[in-house]
């Protein structure tokens, strides 16, 4: 997953169409569905492509909600560290400066993972369902 966390840096522009009082959950709306214009090969996705697809997304996923709340604050976007953990990594870019380095608290980081690992595992709701749906219809993951 951490060999997919970073984002083309053209996505980068994208962040500076939008007002400042934007809301990160918009500016993140518009990132997500914006990386079909960078995976044009799984326009026509097969069921191979299902795993790569979910890992990108999973990578993907946290990389753009820092850049969105990072663009909201109006501080430079930290890029994701290989060498930390999901959860870790998902701190470091949320937190970090480029002239401090963010300690992660392993309180905090404990918490964050069983949030995150419910988060992935929740049943089925009204957005699973939605995905489900347009999955099945072949369209495009990320648009």
């Amino acid at each position: 997953v951490a060999h997919h966390s970073l984002v083309n840096e053209r996505l980068h522009y994208l962040f500076q169409t939008f007002c400042s009082s934007s809301h990160p959950m918009a500016i993140m709306l518009a990132a997500v569905g914006s990386l079909s214009a960078f995976y044009p090969d799984l326009l026509n996705f097969k069921e191979a492509d299902y795993e790569l697809i979910a890992i990108r997304m999973i990578a993907k996923i946290p990389t753009i909600a820092a850049m969105s709340y990072k663009y909201s604050i109006g501080q430079p976007f930290i890029y994701p560290d290989n060498s930390l953990d999901f959860t870790e990594n998902f701190l470091h870019m949320m937190f970090a400066t480029p002239c401090t380095k963010y300690k992660v608290n392993p309180i905090i980081k404990n918490a964050l993972n069983k949030i995150f690992i419910l988060h992935a595992d929740h049943e089925q709701n009204a957005s699973t369902s939605t995905v489900r749906i347009a999955g099945s219809s072949g369209a495009n993951p990320f648009a």
